[in-house]
């Protein structure tokens, strides 16, 4: 495996890779935290989200049944002008709260308000059914904004798992191993260069030794 490019075998460069080895693996064992808690939150908010649009979409499916029910008994213009007003105003507010480091956008419904008779058209030529639709659309409005909610906070935390799983990856397999690789790069070409100092060293001693044994046989003729 290749170190980090153009490496020095210094001294000073060892000790650099060896601070920057260890705040590799902290960060990497930080995030790696952070990524099993992102795990964590996401799957008991994907169960809530996944029991809310169950429990939503049962009841859609009644109001849907309810409006082609009153479809087949109404005109495509009787039903064009009930539906025409609206039949709840809504006041919502929107902020954010941060999970894991995440700003997820929240939604409270200040207040809902109702047309008089709880419908925005008279009852003479439109049927039950349609009335019964309604009702059943403005009670599910709150969890409809809860869903939405819901959906977006795991869509949001789902794409940061992603983006911190990346960079746990990274580091674990690619920056962490390359400083490892540079460290014993340069430790084994400092132990090289100890080897061969020494083995200089010796020799220069040898050579020493041996003119000064010449010297002492010179003098001793």
């Amino acid at each position: 495996m290749a170190g980090l490019g153009n490496i020095k075998p210094t001294r000073m460069e060892l000790s650099r890779l060896k601070k920057r080895r260890v705040t590799a693996v902290r960060g990497h064992k930080l995030l790696k935290d952070k990524r099993d808690e992102m795990i964590r939150r996401f799957v008991v908010m994907a169960r809530e989200n996944k029991a809310l649009r169950e429990q939503v979409e049962a009841r859609l499916s009644g109001a849907l049944s309810e409006f082609m029910l009153a479809r087949a008994v109404m005109s495509d213009a009787a039903m064009e002008q009930a539906l025409m007003v609206p039949a709840r105003e809504v006041t919502l507010s929107f902020s954010t709260q941060n999970v894991m480091s995440v700003n997820v956008p929240s939604i409270s419904v200040e207040s809902i308000s109702n047309v008089d008779g709880g419908v925005p058209y008279g009852f003479a030529f439109t049927s039950p059914e349609l009335d019964g639709a309604i009702e059943t659309l403005a009670e599910l409005l709150p969890e409809l904004i809860r869903l939405a909610e819901a959906e977006k906070a795991c869509s949001m935390l789902a794409d940061e798992i992603e983006k911190t799983r990346r960079r746990v990856n990274a580091l674990e397999y690619v920056m962490i191993p390359q400083i490892e690789e540079s460290i014993r790069i340069i430790t084994m070409k400092l132990s090289e260069n100890e080897r061969s100092n020494q083995t200089r060293l010796m020799k220069t001693k040898d050579m020493l030794a041996a003119r000064d044994a010449a010297m002492m046989a010179a003098q001793a003729k």
